[in-house]
């Protein structure tokens, strides 16, 4: 059986991670992955870079920023490809912020359907177009263009 190969071009991470190599230079500029170089300035990626990217996918597909998820694989040492025991200690700190946004969503869903059913869609009250306003108490129009003087922001 023939050796794998320690490094990979960028177009054989992209063929074997489905990312195309735009997204690649993407996360090594945001410092999700790194490459070194050759001596003809070509990007090598060490194997380990399939495992991070993976991590990173599955980051983003439960809606983890590319931020927040910087911040996870910069708790991991730069060459490490991140194991099972890694997502899951990981993934334990996401659980209160994604169990909030199940919550929010949930909320909207229920409200979506009394908004649907009356048919408003009243800029004042609408629960969709006008969630939280704290603005509101301000006055009507637009306070942030108004003077201080005149009850502006």
């Amino acid at each position: 059986m023939p050796k794998l190969a320690d490094h990979l071009t960028i177009g054989q991470v992209a063929r074997r991670s489905g990312v195309p190599h735009t997204a690649l230079r993407f996360y090594e500029d945001r410092g999700l992955i790194f490459a070194e170089r050759t001596a003809g300035n070509q990007r090598r990626y060490p194997r380990s870079v399939l495992r991070r990217i993976a991590f990173i996918r599955a980051a983003q597909r439960v809606g983890l920023t590319l931020e927040q998820i910087g911040e996870a694989l910069a708790t991991l040492p730069r060459d490490h490809a991140p194991t099972k025991a890694d997502w899951a200690r990981l993934s334990r700190s996401w659980q209160a912020e994604l169990d909030a946004r199940i919550d929010a969503l949930q909320r909207l869903r229920d409200q979506l359907t009394g908004c649907v059913g009356c048919g408003c869609l009243s800029l004042r009250t609408c629960a969709l177009n006008n969630p939280d306003d704290k603005i509101a108490a301000l006055g009507p129009g637009a306070p942030g263009l108004k003077p201080k003087s005149e009850g502006g922001i």
